[in-house]
């Protein structure tokens, strides 16, 4: 398949996505948008000191993030390495939180592809529910499209009946123009989300680059009828940020896609201002951290 290039309008979004910061949301609508938030997080430890206890911790977490579980819900995912995925079944059996691994050689992507699907398959194996993982971006900034595009497919095929996460690392991709290519190319071959980043360096999610992703996902839509999820992730920290993303989906998408099954936040150590926030509202005071649990 021959893959066109898509001309963004860089000034355009980028005037676009600063308007989503102007929005204020107050009240009985914005104790909704926060609990949705929440229900949205995918919670992650991929250190190489993950331990059984760390896991433990996250687990419990992601399942009651207030000290009050009425206060709100759980969190969609926990998202670990592929030998972590079945001991974290295990601890969330029951819950209805899902497990995600990170796959494909997490976060460079630079291993030959075979030895990355079988990195997919033993996660798949191990019970994974969500497999994230990470282009080629070394090929796909070399124009070596095709490849890209096979890798994806390759991955979509060995996952089974587990959700595929395609990250761009939009970071490292730079151009708007690019970041819909990369988005266009993923859905084309079998991703059921595109994702922003890693969370490994610094210049990760942003309104403008997830805007050019929501317009992609809903052009894509217009023309199959096909529904594609989006995962902004890393250096998303505050409920006000929060908040922002969920409107920009909203008027983006629409109501279809403020839902799990079709937006994640990618971003474990905004829980804590979220769920600060939750009570606050609840209350009307400004909670203690240190009586919620800490990303």
């Amino acid at each position: 398949m021959k893959y066109s290039s898509f001309s963004v309008d860089q000034v355009g979004i980028n005037e676009r996505a600063a308007k989503f910061t102007k929005r204020s949301i107050k009240g009985d609508a914005k104790a909704f948008g926060l609990k949705l938030a929440v229900s949205m997080m995918d919670l992650t430890t991929l250190e190489g000191a993950d331990t059984s206890g760390k896991l433990r911790y996250l687990c419990q977490k992601a399942v009651s993030p207030m000290p009050h579980p009425s206060l709100c819900p759980a969190c969609a995912a926990v998202c670990v390495y592929p030998n972590l995925v079945g001991e974290a079944k295990i601890l969330l059996a029951g819950s209805g939180v899902r497990v995600a691994s990170v796959a494909t050689s997490f976060p460079s992507g630079q291993v030959p592809l075979e030895t990355r699907l079988d990195e997919v398959r033993y996660a798949v194996s191990e019970g994974a529910d969500e497999i994230d993982m990470v282009i080629a971006r070394g090929a796909f900034l070399g124009g070596d499209l095709k490849r890209v595009a096979k890798e994806i497919k390759s991955v979509r095929k060995v996952c089974g009946k587990a959700h595929l996460k395609v990250i761009f690392e939009t970071g490292e991709i730079g151009a708007y123009d690019k970041i819909r290519l990369a988005s266009d190319i993923a859905m084309q071959n079998g991703a059921h989300f595109i994702k922003t980043s890693t969370g490994k360096i610094s210049r990760a999610a942003s309104l403008p680059v997830s805007l050019v992703m929501l317009e992609g996902i809903r052009d894509y839509y217009y023309e199959t009828g096909v529904k594609i999820g989006m995962k902004p992730a890393g250096g998303i920290r505050t409920a006000k940020e929060a908040l922002q993303y969920l409107v920009m989906v909203k008027e983006t998408l629409g109501d279809d896609w403020l839902t799990p099954q079709f937006f994640r936040f990618g971003a474990s150590s905004l829980l804590t201002d979220v769920t600060l926030q939750i009570a606050k509202l609840n209350d009307g005071n400004y909670q203690n951290s240190d009586y919620f649990p800490l990303g």
